[in-house]
Parts: C-alpha cells; sequence; structure tokens
C-alpha cells in the first residue's frame, strides 16, 4: 500500500496549510486562510485545510502513516539558542527563556496539532507525529520538489524559524546536506519585514509593497549599510535599529514594531496613509538594494562552489519571493536554473515537512510542476451558489450556461473588448499567487485597464504593478530567455517591442513577474490565451488575484459572488457558466 503522509504547517504562528502525498505524489494541498476568509490566518491550526486534503484524496485519518511538522525542539548543545541569548541580553527575559524554556513553543506547537488532529477523528495512540526542522522544511520544500537530478545549491532566506533564520546546503541524490545556519535576530527577512512596518505595511503581507516601490526611488540618496553587515561568513543585524524585541521597540498607539525609537531619529517618523512620496520611496529603493547584496554575498561565501559545479539552486523562505533578488540570481553566467518553491512562504512548510518524512522513509516525492490542488467546483456546483445567492439577496442574476469549448474564445472576446473579467475555474491555487483559476483578468494592451481594476475592482495602492501570464511560445521572445518561470517567482526584463505591445503588464523599472504557462498543467487558461493571440497578436494575458484588498483569495463559488457583486466588475466566468451585471445607466 502506498505510503500516505500528512504535511501540517502553522508552527510560527501564521500561514498554517496542510499538504496530502500519496505515494510520493502531492495529490492536494492548501492554505486555511482561503477557508476560515482571514489573510494568514493568524494564530489558527490548519483544520480545515486537513479536512479537505483527507476527503478530497479519500482518505481516513486512519490511513495516514505519518503527519510531519515543520517545526522541532533545538539542542541545548547546539548553537542556536546560545545565540539568541547573547544577542538579546538587553532583553534578560528573553535571553534566559531560550537557554531554560527554548523548546517550549515547540511543546505548545505540537499540543495544538495533536488537539486539530483529533478534531479531524485521528487517534493519537496509532498517530506518529515527525517533527522536521523548519528551515529544512523549507529546503525541502525547494530542493525535493525541483525534480533537480544533479548537486543542487539550497538557499533558505526568511524570518525564523525555531531559531534559525538562513539556510546554506546541498542536495544529490535526495538527502539534504546543511552547510551553515544563521539565527535570531540576525535575519535579513526580519530586517526586511522591519522596515515594511517603518514604511506602513504589515510585515507578512506589506514585503511585496515595498518590492513594488523600490523602483520608484534612488537607493544612491541613502545609505542603509549601517543596518546590517555581511562579514568573514557571518550576518550580523544591528539591533540598535531593527529586529528589536521588548523595551527596544518602536510604540505607537500601543502597538510595538520590530524597529526601534533610533530608526525613526535617523529617517524621521514611519510611513502613513497610501500615498507613495520622498524619502520613502528611496527607503524602500536602499533596503531593496541592501537585501540584494547581503543575500547575493552570502549565497556566493556558501554556496558558490556548488553553483559553479551545475549551475543549479532551490530556494525557499518567505524571502525567495522577493522576484527582484531572483532576478539578479538567475543573470548570473554560472546559474543554469533557479526553481523556488511556488509557496515559499511558511504554507510551503507542510508540503517540505511531508516531502522530507517521504525521501527519509525511501519513497521520492515528483517534482512539484504546477499548483492546482485545491478544492474544485462543478457546474452544477456554480449554479446551487448562484440559486442561494438569489434567495439570500431577493434579486434575479443575468447567468448562462454555454457550451465548454465556447468559454475561452467568448472570454477572450470580453478582454479584447476592455472588460476585466473574474476567472474562477478548475482547483484552488497552493500559494500566494493567482495562476489562472482564482483570477481578474484584463488584457494588457488595453490602455489604462491595470489603473481601472486597481480603481475599481482591487482598491491597492497605485504603485504595485499587476503581472502577466502568457503562452510558453511567447516568454522567450517577450523576455530573451527560456529560463522556466511557471509561478510569477520571477521577473524578466521586457524587450522593447514587447513593453508597447502590452504595456499594462510592464513596471516602472521595465519588468515583469510572468507566470510562463504549458498548456498540459492549465489547458483551459491556455486556450483562453491562445484565443486572445488571435485576436490582438499577444499571447498574453493581465492576471491578478481573485480578491479584494486584505482578503484571501477567493475559494468557492460563494466567495466569487460575494467578491463580485461587492465590485465594479461587470463579468464573472465560473466553469461554464457566465454571470453579469447590467451596465449602469
Amino acid at each position: 500500500m502506498s505510503l500516505i503522509i500528512l504535511g501540517l504547517s502553522g508552527a510560527v504562528g501564521h500561514d498554517p496549510s496542510a499538504a496530502l502525498y500519496i505515494g510520493g505524489k502531492l495529490v492536494a494541498a492548501a492554505e486555511e486562510e482561503r477557508f476560515v476568509r482571514d489573510k494568514h490566518a493568524k494564530n489558527r491550526m490548519p483544520y480545515e485545510a486537513a479536512k479537505f486534503c483527507l476527503a478530497y484524496a479519500g482518505v481516513k485519518p486512519s490511513d495516514v502513516d505519518v503527519v510531519a511538522i515543520p517545526y522541532a525542539p533545538i539542542n541545548l548543545m547546539e548553537p542556536a539558542r546560545w545565540h539568541y541569548a547573547r544577542r538579546y541580553l538587553y532583553a534578560p527575559d528573553r535571553s534566559l527563556d531560550a537557554l531554560f524554556m527554548g523548546n517550549r513553543r515547540f511543546h505548545r506547537y505540537k499540543k495544538r496539532i495533536e488537539w486539530c488532529l483529533v478534531q479531524l477523528g485521528f487517534n493519537l495512540k496509532n498517530t506518529v507525529i515527525q517533527p522536521v526542522e523548519h528551515h529544512l522544511a523549507h529546503a525541502a520544500s525547494a530542493y525535493l520538489c525541483s525534480g533537480f537530478k544533479e548537486k543542487t545549491a539550497i538557499l533558505g532566506i526568511d524570518g525564523k524559524g525555531e531559531y534559525a533564520t538562513t539556510f546554506f546546503g546541498w542536495g544529490e541524490n535526495g538527502h539534504i546536506h546543511k552547510i551553515k545556519e544563521f539565527f535570531d535576530p540576525d535575519s535579513l527577512g526580519g530586517l526586511y519585514g522591519a522596515l515594511t512596518e517603518y514604511l506602513g505595511f504589515d510585515m507578512l503581507d506589506g514585503e511585496f509593497k515595498v518590492m513594488g516601490m523600490a523602483p520608484y526611488g534612488d537607493a544612491t540618496k541613502y545609505d542603509f549599510s549601517r543596518l546590517a553587515k555581511f562579514e568573514k561568513g557571518e550576518l550580523v543585524i544591528n539591533t540598535d535599529y531593527a529586529n528589536v524585541i521588548g523595551l527596544k521597540r518602536y510604540k505607537e498607539n500601543g502597538k510595538g514594531y520590530y524597529f526601534s525609537p533610533k530608526l525613526v531619529e535617523w529617517l524621521g517618523p514611519k510611513r502613513q496613509g497610501d500615498v507613495a512620496d520622498e524619502p520613502y520611496v528611496h527607503y524602500a529603493a536602499s533596503i531593496q538594494a541592501l537585501f540584494e547584496k547581503l543575500s547575493l554575498e552570502m549565497m556566493d561565501y556558501y554556496l558558490g562552489d556548488i553553483i559553479r559545479e551545475t549551475g543549479k539552486i532551490a530556494f525557499a523562505g518567505g524571502c525567495a519571493l522577493n522576484v527582484k533578488l531572483n532576478q539578479k540570481i538567475i543573470a548570473r553566467p554560472e546559474v543554469k536554473e533557479l526553481y523556488v518553491q511556488p509557496a515559499a512562504s511558511d504554507a510551503g512548510t507542510a508540503v517540505g515537512a511531508a516531502a522530507y518524512v517521504s525521501q527519509q522513509m525511501n519513497v521520492p516525492v515528483e517534482k512539484m510542476e504546477h499548483v492546482y490542488l485545491g478544492p474544485d467546483f462543478s457546474n452544477e456546483d456554480v449554479i446551487a451558489a448562484i440559486a442561494r445567492f438569489e434567495r439570500e439577496h431577493g434579486t434575479a442574476l443575468h447567468w448562462e450556461k454555454i457550451d465548454a469549448q465556447d468559454i475561452p474564445q467568448k472570454t477572450a472576446r470580453l478582454l479584447a473588448d476592455g472588460n476585466p473579467v473574474a476567472w474562477f475555474q478548475g482547483r484552488m491555487e497552493f500559494g500566494p499567487r493567482a495562476l489562472g483559476n482564482r483570477s481578474i483578468l484584463g488584457c494588457p494592451s488595453v490602455p489604462g485597464v491595470a489603473d481601472r481594476i486597481n480603481a475599481q475592482i482591487k482598491f491597492r495602492e497605485r504603485w504595485r504593478p499587476f503581472c502577466p501570464s502568457m503562452l510558453d511560445t511567447v516568454g522567450p521572445q517577450m523576455f530573451g530567455t527560456g529560463h522556466p518561470a511557471p509561478f510569477m517567482t520571477f521577473t524578466f526584463e521586457v524587450v522593447d517591442e514587447w513593453k508597447t505591445r502590452v504595456p499594462e503588464v510592464v513596471h516602472q523599472d521595465g519588468t515583469s513577474r510572468a507566470q510562463v504557462l504549458k498548456r498540459e498543467f492549465n489547458p483551459r487558461y491556455y486556450d483562453l490565451m491562445r484565443e486572445l493571440e488571435k485576436l490582438t497578436g499577444n499571447g498574453v494575458v493581465l492576471n491578478t488575484s481573485l480578491n479584494r484588498r486584505g482578503e484571501p483569495m477567493i475559494l468557492s463559488p460563494a466567495d466569487a459572488l460575494n467578491m463580485f457583486f461587492a465590485s465594479d466588475l461587470r463579468y464573472l466566468v465560473m466553469q461554464d457558466v457566465v454571470v453579469r451585471k447590467e451596465a449602469k445607466a
């Protein structure tokens, strides 16, 4: 009988998720936030996500061989807890806690996982729970899912796990070898998060916004080198300014931040509101530049020899979603291919922990080539949701069911006519990117369509870019490279001709964060782009996630209808059903 492993994440208080491997095949994965409609689902366990995974696969709790969790006890004899205690001596309560109660968080998390498993129907006496170190789970989620057969450099950068913040290692023949870790508070992810808070955004959510703001600024106007340095193989964050705890934190309206009053004295007051103006755009550019510089220096120091040997890199951790850094990595002549785990943040550790345990039990896992791993809904489900919506709101909706083969052509026509379209198809994506199943689409050659989506539907900050999905025949033409880009985890420089052909998906700095799609992984979405190519000459579509600002991506037809009628969208395509609003008089 096939080995069944359930991975459950949520150890560090955010982004709980579940992933199910059967015989080395990832059959289902989902994030709790989508089910409970609470972005990042902070301080929750992945109950609904796990329930879905088991139900989708027809697996009973008693069928599960191992439950893998991406958090593990850290031995006092290892350097992690001592490093934390020494660097946080200014906060003696935290320092002593790390030494004497350093695994308390793990035991608390394990108890919560056990509670979750009981609710799901597991008998704890017969359940094997296998802890995997947090950064090892990140490393596994990248390397084991990459499909790379050659010796592979493994890089992991995020805020922190148990104590580690950064992982350098290599993989070969399915085995992961650790070279070096850095420990809290010496965290580039933590530093970027602290500056994200200073720039007026929420940590864990606003880092993308800082990255989007950076091209509007000039990194040479401010020298941020005092914030962190990498010397003699060690990363040191200046905790006079950032990654601070306790009484050193800057506080405002009763909330404590991960930067200090000293940072405010240096740079001025924390940014407020949605306006991206000076000097804050320059601060965004400066922290992005410092982040890239130090990341590349660390990568060269610990992984340079391995990269020069085979050219293969696997990257995970929240910072692996920094697409500008990834662009710089790919641009290096010694790099042949970079694989970034599509759910690189903590949600992906459910996949990583399960994959790591599967490999340890001599069942290698398959390459992760797509993220369509969540719930799907039939036409009957869609029509039933429409009927419920009509009853609850006392109104008749304008909708029709059309032939399945006509959906791509009809939708392409709507897009070419300048209409944004809500597009709800197949299985929900796993990870932060909408990749053609829970998307809002637009035609990128129609002037102003991005601004229209922003102002009327997404309500996002004006400086944030919109991204393209494209046919695999278009990617090499538009970017001048054939590097795989299935998950929107990279930006590429757009060649001049395409900057004028699809201007709505080209960012301020002339780049695009792209999804280059092979038809085998999403035939209907591919066919839609092929139909749009017939109409406009460009096999490219503007693609942003199907949700409003501050909300998780849509999961169900009911969610889609609620979002649709609370926006200025006029067209919603769910499976073979087209819902439209009457034009306003």
